[in-house]
């Protein structure tokens, strides 16, 4: 079992796959909750606005837009950018354009690494059949 301190609040618990605890997660969802009703009734908010009338800190808040949990509505906001190229987002953490790229030099890696895999295999292979026949000739 591995046992870890919260990040946040520093309660020791199961590790899950999570930097946080559950308590803090569940504490993060309702929070979440707060924001997206506020967001649903007042839609032209701004984050100062949204975050003092939900309480919530406005790093949180931008937290949920890089996770894509939120979206910004303006065109041309200011509060999120690429990580990748630095153009305007309204949510996550890479424009579409990078995302596509990305995803096909991951896909190119992989690719790359799999033919190596199969290469290796077949190599070693002939090994083995190579190694079968000079066993055979000995007997």
């Amino acid at each position: 079992m591995d046992i870890r301190n919260c990040r946040r609040c520093g309660r020791v618990y199961s590790y899950d796959g999570f930097n946080i605890c559950p308590k803090c997660r569940r504490d993060d969802e309702m929070d979440f909750q707060k924001v997206k009703k506020y967001i649903e009734e007042n839609p032209s908010a701004n984050i100062k606005e949204i975050s003092d009338e939900t309480e919530v800190d406005s790093k949180k808040i931008i937290e949920f837009l890089k996770e894509g949990r939120l979206e910004v509505r303006d065109e041309n906001n200011l509060l999120l950018s690429c990580e990748r190229c630095g153009k305007p987002i309204k949510t996550g953490r890479f424009c579409d354009k990078c995302t596509l790229e990305m995803q096909r030099e991951f896909k190119q890696a992989i690719g790359n690494r799999q033919s190596d895999t199969l290469q290796n295999t077949k190599i070693k292979q002939k090994i083995r059949v190579t190694e079968r026949y000079r066993d055979d000739e000995k007997k």
